[in-house]
């Protein structure tokens, strides 16, 4: 058989420059790396060898059952779930987090109009489950410590209300929430509690060995009914799996999805999906099973000695400050009005090293998230180089600002009837950013410009612009 293209391959390798590096401990977003490149070895060979099996009918494939049953059971020692607990293995946190939702909203069909309560610093995430299936979101302003308010929750929780969420830590800050007093206060109601572990489920358990502290948030917590944790993150395993616990099956049984509807195969899942590839999971089990209980320590050990110190070179420049002590691995810092957040960032990814802005958020300002990994050890010394220049470089540059007739425009839009004229038109008054020749965008180098005019806009117009921004970069590439 004669191919389309001479070598994919060296195509592929050559596509793949332009991404960010996923190893090195250097991508502080997206990507979590172990820094042990035996970890990357054992994953692609496992992920390679179940690429073409099909988790869909674990009666086809008994070997991916197996793997998916001894991930739970080590995902529940680590949680300290009781012996009736059980667990689901899906493609990731979101995915994790849209079957808590929908579990509990088929829990409850007696409530016509169901509702969640959760902390204003949920992942968004849950906002996307409740979009899809129809739960009202309660947003419940939380503390100034960034944890959430077990008694404002409390208060907001009502007989319509299914799931109250609590996050351990929350992304944008890096803090556990107190989910004894937010699980007490839901299991009152009778109401399940879900607690969103995604990043920090792998990573807090032996936190919490090392002699760290540790707020309560396992099953170990009364009234902690699920629990997601993400195995793609701190189990440095391949992209796409994470674990979703319940304390016991009953709790989970509204998950399942079943149709003899048609005259083909009884449908039965136990995720969203159906066809479901074994590489991701053969992948996760396969690294599981390489570091161990005892290598996952010394992986903690290391991510959290790494957030330490950058923590101490965060406290050394009066520029910058800590929006929120972390709790784990996840780092939030902010500047002063020498500068901004959005040119450091644009300063540090020159310098290789790439953080992730947060655009302000009520009253508070714009910041940058840092999730630290194990791999990141080895370059602290850098990155506190880095910083130093990149703080001076963006000081030199003063903050950036968006003009007033952008923002103008921006004010005069309606996110609910945002069109591609009017988009076309902010690209224009902006100057930041032109459309391609084939319709697609030309991006600027630098994105402090882009993230300052998002900043200005309201959430709902950021939702629109960002919208249409990625319904720009998704178009048709027709090659001959």
């Amino acid at each position: 058989m004669t191919s389309g293209t001479a070598d994919p391959l060296e195509r592929l390798r050559a596509l793949q420059g332009a991404d960010l590096p996923v190893h090195g401990g250097r991508t502080l977003a997206y990507v979590y790396d172990s820094g042990e490149p035996e970890v990357d070895r054992v994953a692609r060979e496992a992920v390679a060898a179940y690429a073409a099996s099909n988790a869909l009918d674990p009666t086809a494939f008994p070997s991916l059952l197996q793997m998916e049953n001894e991930l739970v059971g080590f995902t529940c020692a680590l949680l300290d779930a009781p012996g009736t607990a059980v667990g689901t293995v899906t493609s990731g946190g979101t995915e994790s987090i849209l079957l808590a939702v929908q579990g509990a909203r088929d829990s409850r069909p007696d409530v016509v109009r169901p509702r969640m309560v959760l902390p204003s610093t949920a992942h968004a995430a849950f906002h996307k489950a409740a979009h899809y299936f129809g739960v009202e979101a309660v947003l419940v302003p939380v503390g100034p410590d960034f944890r959430a308010d077990p008694v404002a929750m409390a208060e907001a929780m009502d007989d319509d209300t299914v799931l109250v969420v609590a996050s351990a830590p929350s992304y944008a800050h890096g803090v556990v929430d107190p989910v004894t007093a937010v699980a007490a206060a839901a299991a009152a109601h009778g109401i399940r509690c879900h607690v969103d572990a995604c990043i920090g489920g792998w990573v807090l358990p032996y936190a919490a060995r090392l002699g760290r502290a540790v707020p309560p948030w396992t099953f170990a917590v009364e009234g902690v009914t699920s629990i997601s944790v993400d195995t793609h993150k701190y189990a440095y395993a391949p992209k796409g799996t994470s674990l979703l616990l319940h304390r016991d099956a009953g709790l989970r049984r509204p998950q399942f999805f079943a149709s003899a509807a048609w005259p083909g195969y009884t449908m039965l899942n136990a995720t969203t999906q159906s066809t479901r590839s074994g590489g991701p999971v053969a992948g996760t089990w396969a690294v599981v099973e390489h570091i161990g209980d005892a290598g996952y320590l010394e992986l903690a050990d290391r991510a959290l000695v790494a957030v330490d110190a950058i923590v101490e070179r965060i406290e050394r420049e009066p520029a910058l400050r800590l929006v929120v002590p972390p709790d784990s691995t996840l780092v939030a810092m902010a500047t002063d009005s020498s500068c901004d957040p959005f040119t450091l960032t644009d300063e540090l990814v020159d310098r290789g090293w790439y953080v992730q802005p947060q655009l302000s958020h009520g009253a508070d300002g714009a910041s940058i998230h840092l999730s630290v990994s194990a791999g990141t050890l080895a370059h602290v010394e850098e990155f506190a180089t880095a910083l130093t220049e990149s703080l001076a470089a963006a000081q030199a540059a003063g903050p950036v600002a968006v003009d007033a007739d952008v923002v103008a425009f921006i004010e005069a839009l309606d996110p609910t009837t945002l069109d591609d004229d009017d988009f076309d038109g902010l690209l224009a008054a902006s100057g930041l950013v032109g459309t391609a020749a084939d319709g697609g965008l030309e991006l600027p180098t630098r994105m402090a410009a882009v993230n300052a005019m998002l900043d200005v806009a309201s959430p709902p117009m950021r939702e629109a612009l960002l919208v249409a921004f990625l319904d720009r970069l998704q178009r048709p590439v027709r090659r001959s």
